[in-house]
């Protein structure tokens, strides 16, 4: 079946019916490769692999050989973590699953044959692709900064070594000295992720240097979990934090990095620490495989199908897919969508209608946690939001602890479910 992109957008249901009937694939079995190892990719490699009971063959590239979770990783900042405990390695998934895991860099993609690229100098073939990149940061978003200044303003918003940098960064402040955010506009990773990290790096200041400030330039004029946020922030670190939204000059943000500064609106202010998280796009293999309608992939909520190749599956934050957010629950819950669609198409198996869901968790301070979430269903336009719930200001210390318990066991879950 060839459709065109226009076709492709509202054909889900056609698509859907035709994946019951397997694809006369010739001599060996079916290939599917995996492009990057995160909540979406290794998700989708392990349930593939898995479900076929090894009748698809499945590669999965990801560079790196230790995996480390953006999500939880403000939690290691603020010292509730080790950074062993969000690392994670694709042992389980080769030894027990039979994932051929490829420690390399997909630098191409040839749609007309099929075949992935990868810096190494080896070609992968592949009768289905999986994109899940991740983001890469929107060049000249923020005025000052780029990647090459990353060391001296880091993002960390790819977690593992930039988280390391940060935390030492904050630790080493001196007393009573600043660190200013500057928060990235929508859609981004993780929407609350920017405000959960103040809250952490707060926490440490709290203990450590009290008398210290945090500046946040935000380009938005509100943001994800706000009145939470907030009430916390005036619970647990009252004067201590400046938010500086849109309406207020927090999207007209220059940073120098060597001068140590950031220029809100007109006035610069020297700061001790600067954490630039930039504004997002795909990853880059997304736009190298001629994928991307502006920043993102647009994808059937169906199958997670690309509307520009039906033959390629995109995943998690790269995604233009509508209702659900960037986040890592999301990409774990899009990668079994795309796995049972895949199974369908290359073995014929049963596939069911698509259901997704989400929840991000957020740590205020010391088991005060606090959630959102929503359950999401396909349609032909887009995947569409069906219900959703929200933690509620002023709930008490036991509820606030519970919430956090549940994402201390919503983490250890979701990463057995990803690695195996």
């Amino acid at each position: 079946m060839k459709l065109n992109r226009r076709g492709f957008i509202g054909a889900g249901a056609a698509v859907a019916a035709s994946l019951s009937a397997p694809m006369v694939m010739g001599a060996g079995k079916p290939r599917v490769v995996v492009i990057g190892g995160g909540a979406g990719g290794a998700t989708a490699a392990r349930y593939i692999a898995k479900g076929s009971k090894g009748a698809i063959d499945v590669t999965l590239v990801e560079p790196s050989r230790t995996y480390y979770t953006c999500f939880f990783s403000n939690l290691y900042i603020a010292g509730f973590r080790e950074l062993s405990s969000i690392a994670h390695s694709y042992g389980t998934l080769a030894s027990k699953y039979g994932v051929n895991v490829v420690h390399d860099w997909a630098v191409g993609i040839d749609r007309d044959a099929k075949t992935v690229s990868l810096a190494g100098g080896a070609k992968l073939s592949y009768d289905r692709l999986v994109l899940s990149p991740g983001i890469d940061f929107v060049d000249g978003a923020v005025p000052g900064w780029d990647v090459t200044s990353q060391n001296k303003m880091p993002h960390a918003y790819k977690a593992g070594s930039q988280s390391e940098l940060l935390k030492a960064q904050i630790e080493a402040m001196p007393q009573g000295g600043t660190f200013a955010m500057v928060a990235p506009p929508n859609p981004y990773r993780c929407p609350p992720g920017p405000y959960e990290r103040v809250s952490m790096v707060a926490h440490v200041l709290k203990e450590k240097n009290p008398t210290a400030k945090i500046i946040i330039a935000d380009p938005k004029p509100k943001f994800s979990k706000m009145a939470l946020f907030q009430e916390g922030w005036g619970n647990h670190y009252d004067g201590m934090i400046d938010w500086v939204g849109s309406d207020f000059g927090g999207d007209n943000v220059e940073v120098n990095p060597d001068e140590m500064t950031v220029s809100i609106d007109g006035e610069v202010t020297k700061v001790d620490v600067c954490n630039v998280i930039p504004a997002m796009k795909a990853g880059k293999i997304c736009e190298m495989a001629g994928i991307t309608e502006g920043n993102w992939a647009p994808v059937s909520g169906h199958t997670m199908q690309s509307r520009i190749d039906e033959n390629i599956h995109v995943l998690g934050d790269a995604t233009n897919q509508g209702d659900m957010p960037k986040s890592g629950f999301s990409a774990n819950s899009q990668a079994k969508v795309a796995a049972m669609a895949i199974r369908g198409a290359l073995t014929g198996s049963k596939v069911f209608p698509a259901k997704f869901s989400n929840t991000c968790w957020s740590l205020i301070d010391t088991e005060d946690g606090v959630k959102v979430g929503a359950t999401y269903e396909a349609t032909d336009e887009k995947i569409a939001k069906v219900d959703g719930f929200i933690s509620k200001t002023g709930e008490g210390a036991e509820l606030r602890k519970a919430t956090y318990e549940e994402s201390v066991g919503w983490y250890a879950g979701i990463t057995s479910d990803m690695f195996g």
